[in-house]
């Protein structure tokens, strides 16, 4: 897995970019995600930082205005608000006080605990938009507006906070892609994540983990699973299972900034979350795929050029996994899902 590799950014694009953003709302309509932030941090990533503003100027009509405050989010009250889409700007400027006035290490592993339970709220969105930002704070310089971007990550995902139902456990699985398979469909497949999740009722048992070096292979087994298994499944809703792969891939980027004994339970929700979006949104049959002999760097402009965030996110996952069969899955996105550009 490619955890670590460099910003390809010497021009200040990645910071003008999230100021841009951090005067626009995590969502518009009520409910949609702002994918901007997520998206300009892997373009630049990836070595395309010339084309971000682009990019941006191009999403810009999809952005909504941050919406207004509501009362203040303080550390005698914060439980009330959890879960309240009405205080998403009041989580937002809690978590910028935090980060300003706390190293935001010290603030991630407080509220990483906390918000874990609510890891499928927002349809994922807020835990992946996390992993971008902790995957910048880890390996480039810090910035206010990188630690500004860590601040709205964990706000939206507060905001957003929803658990999922009560979960039985069907048979153990041996292995990420076995229990990805054995994830049963919700019974109506139809209607949005919101009308879906609630339908769940069992997943495979998988991923117990005594030790935190087990937690991170397992957690790195299922970002390759999920990633692999989209390359024959995306037909059953080539944009939301990106989610399946792309949310415990935040989650395995954080791992790094968070305390050891944090691991294990986060394997374990990146999994519910990972079984959750397969449950959703997963076909009754495989598809057959393409093999591509592009290398990864050409996968990655491919998906640039095409301009959709979900597939822009998803080839960056793809190429943290790195194998032939990641990148076809990636080709598969860049075929199934609509051009933005």
């Amino acid at each position: 897995m490619d955890d670590d590799r460099p910003l390809h950014d010497t021009t200040g694009t990645l910071d003008e970019a999230l100021e841009r953003l951090h005067a626009t709302g995590p969502e518009r309509h009520g409910w949609l995600t702002n994918h901007a932030p997520m998206a300009v941090e892997a373009l630049v990533r990836r070595g395309h930082a010339p084309a971000v503003h682009r990019w941006l100027d191009h999403y810009r009509p999809k952005l909504e205005d941050m919406p207004p405050l509501h009362s203040p989010v303080t550390d005698a009250n914060w439980r009330e608000a959890l879960g309240d889409p009405a205080r998403i700007a009041d989580w937002a400027r809690y978590f910028e006080r935090e980060t300003e006035e706390r190293p935001w290490r010290e603030v991630l592993a407080a509220w990483w605990p906390r918000l874990l339970p609510g890891i499928a709220g927002g349809a994922t969105h807020p835990v992946i938009r996390t992993g971008h930002a902790v995957r910048t704070l880890l390996t480039t310089p810090e910035t206010a507006p990188r630690r500004a971007e860590l601040a709205h990550a964990l706000g939206y995902w507060a905001a957003r906070h929803q658990p999922l139902p009560p979960l039985a456990d069907l048979a153990a699985a041996p292995s990420a892609a076995a229990a990805l398979d054995a994830v049963p469909p919700v019974p109506r497949q139809d209607g949005g994540v919101r009308d879906r999740l609630p339908q769940l009722t069992a997943f495979p048992r998988w991923g117990a983990a005594p030790d935190p070096e087990t937690a991170h292979a397992l957690l790195t087994e299922l970002v390759t699973a999920a990633t692999h298994r989209y390359a024959t499944r995306a037909h059953g809703e080539p944009i939301m299972l990106v989610h399946a792969a792309t949310a415990p891939n935040a989650v395995l980027r954080t791992l790094p900034a968070l305390p050891r004994e944090l691991w294990a339970p986060s394997l374990s929700a990146a999994w519910s979350a990972s079984a959750a979006v397969t449950a959703a949104y997963t076909p009754p049959e495989p598809a057959p795929y393409t093999s591509v002999t592009l290398t990864a760097e050409e996968v990655f402009e491919r998906a640039a050029a095409h301009g959709d965030d979900h597939t822009i996110k998803f080839t960056d996952t793809a190429l943290d996994v790195g194998d032939p069969l990641a990148l076809a899955a990636a080709a598969r996105a860049i075929e199934l899902n609509p051009p933005a550009l």
